[in-house]
């Protein structure tokens, strides 16, 4: 039996999924970038933003006008302009009036708004906000017809396609946003340097970047700080449009009683949360990531002053600071990345030179539909003065149309040839109006207008004028927002590049003597100074001392171990004296199996001898065998039942070898290979069992080797043991320890 298939109904039809999936896809990509995210090239805002600033102006919120609460604005801009959540458009109205978020805020506002510790703004029912002077200039002659506008969502309003933006918005107050595919990210800089740089490009059209930056030096951010960028760096960055800037706090040394001293943080990095920054240092000073400080304070007030006290008073200022940068938020990195929106159309990544040039053309775009706007309303208010002057003329005439006519529109058109806006105007004068003094008054302002229409109608037909009256409001700009001005001034500074490119771990660690003890069990520690060898020292039960070791907080502790791989430690990060201390196995990934041979301190630029059970080695560089990982590194290949045995510190001109089966080998050590890693050559052969130690000593000096109790003796006349590499030997001289062990201390002769 067949199922019957229903057919679709009438609002039902097949789509092909793909289609349907990309097609909206790509619509809702666009949205959110030509609507959302990226912000105007022109006026360096994006929709929501923009719609804010109109809506306030809607209301007459001007500067210098009354504050009005900010629920009324944002009720307005989501009930009129932009449909969506009131908090995200109560967050953007609250960032523009942000001192410390916005270069040049753009809302004045009356209360809590936030402040530099990350703490939110009070609701928008208790705060109150208007408009600034630099948002007053993005919007100057829009009522001028300066702008397209469109229908706001619903139909029943209309909005402003872009500002006038008589403001170089977009540089000056950086712009940042993520869209489906691309972002968006534009430090803020000075108004003055782009006013500057603008009226450079007006001059001369084909002006470098570099040329630029001569004026516009890199970014002014609100909070300050200092940039350490190469100034071959920023010109890459603006000439590319992508880049970065590395912006660090200021600061200074207070001298403080007795020689004492600390850092004073006065300035912190643009968009860091001053709350999380202390917190962090904190985390740091706990989790011993800084040596060289002692103690985080926040004594901050109107102004920002973070404490920084050092562990002692012999700590350079300089590794100090040097070591908080490279941990903590007191630098960051402000990615460059000018993707905007071109003509409010296409997105992509421009230049600074390309950016201003792009601001200039909507500049000239401006004037010329504002002069046509003027020129407009001039001749339409020609037209009537015009038409005045004619009833000024034939006075007694208008009187009697206007009192026996029945059509006295009709009458004055026909009798004086008006234009119908002519009569109309003479129709609803006033009496008042017929004045000689008002007469006098018309002609003047006919005068007037007629002067400006000719100056208006010489501005648009040139070029050369164009240019020259943007550059003029440019200057204006500049005046009111230059150097000398509190708000124009310069906040970020510039610096060459940190004079301590690398901190040694040793310079950020207080240098004290220590005593580095490890059990033959592997439990490893440290304590103050440096003990005698007959120290009482105390263990675990069962458990007794394998190494004792003096050393400097700044030391690298070097482990080799059976397995091959040698392990390194920092002195500073050892627990300490009291108590047994804690398994090295905790510290390294170091297998159960295997145990450790030798701990020494790390000596640069030193060579070492290592071998295995076998009677394999070869000699490594000790800087070779550094590695800061949990894993180690490996560097004596073993395998099997095979394992290593020895390491020594290379010194002399011979290497002396014994084995289990007491036979005693000195070969010169020039006939051992240097590697890095491998299994090495053979140093002495075997009949049965394997190597047990290893030396290396200057033949002429002869062979100083220590018996159990610690005594020395020394071997002169050794010609019959000396022979080629991997030779059997010979039983070692009368007298040789029974313990078949050279002994003493590491690297010793």
């Amino acid at each position: 039996m067949t199922k019957a298939v229903t057919p679709p109904s009438g609002n039902q039809f097949d789509v092909n999924l793909r289609e349907a999936l990309e097609e909206r896809y790509l619509a809702y990509a666009l949205s959110t970038i030509m609507h959302r995210a990226l912000p105007d090239v022109r006026d360096g805002l994006k929709p929501v933003h923009r719609r804010v600033l109109f809506a306030m102006r809607q209301l007459k919120l001007e500067p210098g006008s009354g504050f009005k609460k900010s629920a009324r604005v944002v009720g307005d801009v989501i009930g009129r302009y932009h449909p969506h959540g009131d908090q995200s458009v109560y967050d953007a109205l609250v960032r523009l009036a942000q001192d410390f978020a916005v270069r040049y805020p753009l809302v004045d506002g009356q209360g809590n708004f936030g402040n530099i510790d990350g703490d939110n703004a009070a609701a928008m029912r208790y705060t109150e906000t208007r408009l600034t002077e630099v948002a007053g200039l993005l919007l100057d002659g829009i009522d001028e017809n300066a702008v397209d506008f469109r229908d706001t969502y619903d139909g029943e309003d209309s909005e402003p396609l872009v500002l006038p933006g008589a403001f170089p918005s977009l540089l000056a107050n950086g712009a940042a946003g993520i869209a489906v595919g691309m972002a968006t990210s534009t430090p803020p800089h000075n108004a003055a340097e782009l006013c500057d740089a603008a009226l450079h490009l007006i001059k001369h059209p084909n002006a470098t970047t570099a040329k630029l930056v001569d004026f516009v030096q890199g970014p002014d951010f609100p909070t300050g700080g200092i940039l350490v960028e190469p100034r071959e760096a920023i010109i890459e960055a603006y000439e590319t449009g992508r880049g970065g800037f590395r912006l660090r706090a200021r600061w200074e040394v207070e001298e403080l009683p007795r020689g004492l001293w600390q850092i004073v943080v006065t300035e912190i990095p643009y968009q860091v949360q001053k709350s999380k920054l202390v917190e962090k240092i904190a985390d740091l000073l706990v989790t011993k990531k800084l040596p060289l400080l002692d103690d985080v304070r926040d004594e901050s007030a109107e102004e920002i002053r973070l404490i920084l006290v050092p562990k002692s008073k012999a700590v350079d200022p300089l590794h100090l600071m040097e070591s908080l940068f490279r941990s903590s938020e007191l630098e960051t990195r402000f990615p460059l990345n000018m993707n905007v929106l071109s003509a409010g159309q296409v997105p992509g990544v421009m230049s600074l030179r390309q950016a201003i040039q792009a601001w200039l053309d909507h500049r000239k775009d401006v004037l010329i539909r504002r002069s046509d706007f003027r020129l407009d309303k001039i001749a339409k208010r020609l037209e009537v003065l015009e038409g005045y002057l004619v009833a000024y003329l034939n006075l007694d005439e208008v009187i009697r149309i206007i009192r026996e006519e029945d059509e006295p529109k009709a009458k004055l058109i026909k009798r004086f040839k008006l234009t119908d806006n002519q009569a109309e105007a003479i129709l609803n004068m006033r009496l008042r109006s017929l004045r000689k003094l008002e007469e006098m008054e018309i002609r003047g302002e006919h005068k007037e207008l007629t002067a400006e229409q000719k100056q208006l109608k010489k501005l648009l037909s040139s070029d050369a004028d164009q240019w020259s009256m943007i550059g003029e409001q440019i200057k204006e700009v500049k005046a009111k927002f230059g150097p000398r001005t509190e708000l124009g001034r310069r906040r970020s500074t510039f610096s060459d590049a940190p004079s301590v490119e690398f901190v040694p771990v040793e310079a950020m660690i207080e240098r004290e003597p220590i005593t580095i003890i490890c059990s033959k069990k592997g439990w490893i520690r440290s304590t103050k100074g440096h003990l005698a060898a007959d120290a009482e020292l105390k263990f675990k039960e069962g458990d007794g001392p394998r190494f004792m070791i003096h050393g400097q907080t700044t030391d690298k502790i070097v482990l080799f171990a059976t397995d091959g791989r040698f392990y390194t430690l920092t002195a500073d990060k050892l627990p300490g004296g009291r108590g047994h201390g804690e398994p090295l196995r905790l510290m390294i990934d170091l297998d159960e199996s295997h145990e450790i041979v030798e701990l020494f301190i790390h000596e640069p630029d030193r060579k070492l001898l290592i071998a295995s059970h076998e009677g394999n080695g070869f000699i490594v560089p000790e800087n070779e065998v550094i590695a800061m990982r949990r894993a180690g590194k490996q560097v004596l290949n073993v395998s099997g039942t095979d394992e290593a045995v020895a390491c020594v510190a290379v010194k002399g001109s011979h290497v002396a070898v014994i084995g289990e089966n007491k036979k005693m080998l000195l070969f010169p050590i020039k006939e051992l290979n240097e590697m890095t890693r491998g299994k090495g050559v053979r140093l002495q052969k075997y009949a049965d069992g394997g190597l047990a130690d290893v030396k290396t000593f200057n033949l002429k000096d002869g062979l100083i080797v220590y018996d159990s109790a610690g005594r020395t003796r020394v071997f002169t006349d050794l010609k019959e043991w000396v022979g080629a590499r991997a030779q059997a030997g010979r039983l070692p001289p009368k007298g040789f320890p029974t313990s078949r062990k050279f002994g003493g201390d590491f690297g010793s002769d």
